[in-house]
């Protein structure tokens, strides 16, 4: 065993240690949902960008994301854009829905959407959404590790990368079961360093060893035209709406992922999220960076068959063996601190809303975190199912869908924040309608692409399926609104009031 795979082995099991440890954080009853699932809601300023940051910053971004700028190019390069537009409208929004919450003890969002629409096939159809759409980006987390196992001399094959995949779950699911949100928000704080490490790394010495970044992008350019289906370092106008509406569509669906509401209601105040807001762009910096690495992979005429593989081997070559395992281990520990995140939230969403309901939401019964402590053992193993047995070109193709599907509870939950005009049984048409448009148009393709060719006329537009179902929900949305307001159908009671928003 070499140098660099004792130091990933030590650091990977010392955060396993530290999710375990956790548990004693601040000395709780994790018996509580409120403490197990959203430590209390106390986290600062400080735990809160951390957490958000390892919640927000994944595999997606070490793996995903510069895989797509390796086989495709600058199509790769929405995900900055898209961070840059969903931090301006959490800070508007967020703040809001944590204190609506907070008042009303809300954990979820089908929490909110049941008492603002009293409908309760409604908050099912939230709550399903949330759990469905959370298993694809679990699976590309675990994708991730399962790369670094095999690239990392850990693992000699591939079968025995799937075997330590399924170990490096089990502890991943014992310390989320144990600790609750305390695991990855004390964890956070070593991922975010030596990501930050390695990304500083990475981008100043490979660069440099390449040439520089003007040759780099020359290469790149070169070998993306070269490839059987011709990429470029520049946006074709054919691509223009596709990554437009990538970009849009992934804005919108970023903070409504159970993940997301999870670490946004564990903040101590409102203050807290709008002050992470204005922080969290750091990333986005962050993020830019690794990206351009999938065009150094190019430079340096990585070849792989699977692109997923392309910043792993990268590392390799250009990264002395010591450090190549400290890179590795930021990537795996990247994959497990938000793959937690995800579990609880979704766990949280069966627990609360799809098994039972409750007209109280300020005292939950001890049942309730037992109930939700299983089920994120259940929602962990789907992903592992899916990281397992289903396999698109590309990595980041997983958490598209799923951000296809959550976005279509954006009108039942982010809207509903401002207005209650939309009437709860056309919410939950429009739901149906955009639940099955982004279903069918992921289905004609295999889903194998997110990128749905619509044809208008004569012209062909390729966009993000997010955006094109987000408006057949809304546009059935209103169109069923206004005829069930003329057929004067029960609206449903509002249980909260203008003071639970103030």
């Amino acid at each position: 065993m070499t140098g660099g795979s004792v130091i990933f082995l030590v650091l990977v099991l010392g955060v396993a240690v530290l999710g375990f440890m956790a548990a004693r954080w601040g000395h709780a009853n994790l018996t509580s949902l409120e403490e197990w699932a959203l430590g209390g809601r106390r986290f600062g300023t400080v735990v809160s960008w951390f957490l958000l940051g390892g919640d927000l910053y994944t595999a997606y971004t070490f793996i995903a994301v510069p895989a797509l700028a390796f086989g495709t190019g600058a199509l790769a390069f929405f995900a900055v854009p898209y961070t840059t537009i969903a931090y301006p409208l959490a800070f508007l929004v967020m703040a809001r829905f944590w204190t609506v919450a907070k008042r009303r003890g809300y954990v979820t969002t089908a929490d909110f959407v049941h008492d603002r629409f009293g409908s309760r096939p409604l908050e099912l159809a939230v709550a399903i959404t949330g759990v469905i759409a959370t298993m694809p980006y679990i699976a590309l987390q675990l994708i991730g590790v399962q790369v670094i196992l095999e690239r990392s001399g850990i693992a000699p094959s591939h079968g025995s990368a799937v075997t330590l995949l399924v170990i490096a779950f089990a502890l991943l699911a014992a310390y989320t079961f144990t600790s609750g949100l305390r695991a990855p928000a004390m964890i956070a704080f070593v991922k975010d360093t030596l990501i930050y490490l390695t990304v500083i790394v990475a981008v100043i010495l490979i660069p440099k060893s390449l040439g520089g970044w003007a040759h780099v992008f020359s290469l790149a350019q070169a070998a993306l035209a070269a490839k059987p289906k011709p990429g470029s370092t520049i946006i074709p106008p054919n691509l223009y709406f596709a990554y437009s509406s990538l970009a849009l569509g992934s804005a919108l669906a970023l903070f409504i992922y159970p993940h997301s509401i999870t670490s946004v209601l564990s903040a101590r105040s409102a203050n807290v999220i709008r002050r992470n807001c204005a922080l969290l762009p750091l990333y986005s910096v962050l993020l830019t960076l690794i990206a351009l690495l999938g065009y150094c992979a190019l430079a340096a005429h990585i070849r792989v068959t699977d692109p997923n593989f392309a910043i792993p081997d990268l590392f390799t070559r250009f990264f002395p063996n010591w450090f190549a395992g400290v890179a590795f281990a930021a990537i795996v520990i990247g994959a497990l601190v938000p793959a937690a995140i995800m579990a609880i939230g979704a766990a949280n969403l069966f627990a609360s809303n799809i098994m039972r309901t409750f007209q109280t939401r300020q005292t939950r019964p001890q049942v309730e975190t037992r109930v939700a402590r299983v089920i994120a053992l259940f929602v962990l193993a789907g992903g592992l199912a899916i990281a397992l047995f289903i396999k698109p070109a590309y990595a980041i193709e997983l958490q598209l869908l799923g951000g296809a599907w959550i976005v279509q509870i954006f009108p039942a939950v982010i809207i509903a924040l401002y207005t209650r005009w939309f009437h709860r049984h056309a919410l939950l048409a429009g739901w149906v309608a955009g639940l099955g448009t982004a279903t069918w148009m992921a289905q004609t393709a295999n889903f194998t692409t997110t990128i749905f060719p619509l044809h208008l006329g004569g012209t062909i537009l390729p966009g993000y399926i997010a955006f094109y179902a987000l408006l057949v929900n809304l546009a059935v949305t209103v169109v069923c609104t206004f005829a069930l307001n003329a057929a004067k159908a029960d609206r449903g009671a509002d249980l909260t009031s203008a003071a639970d928003y103030a």
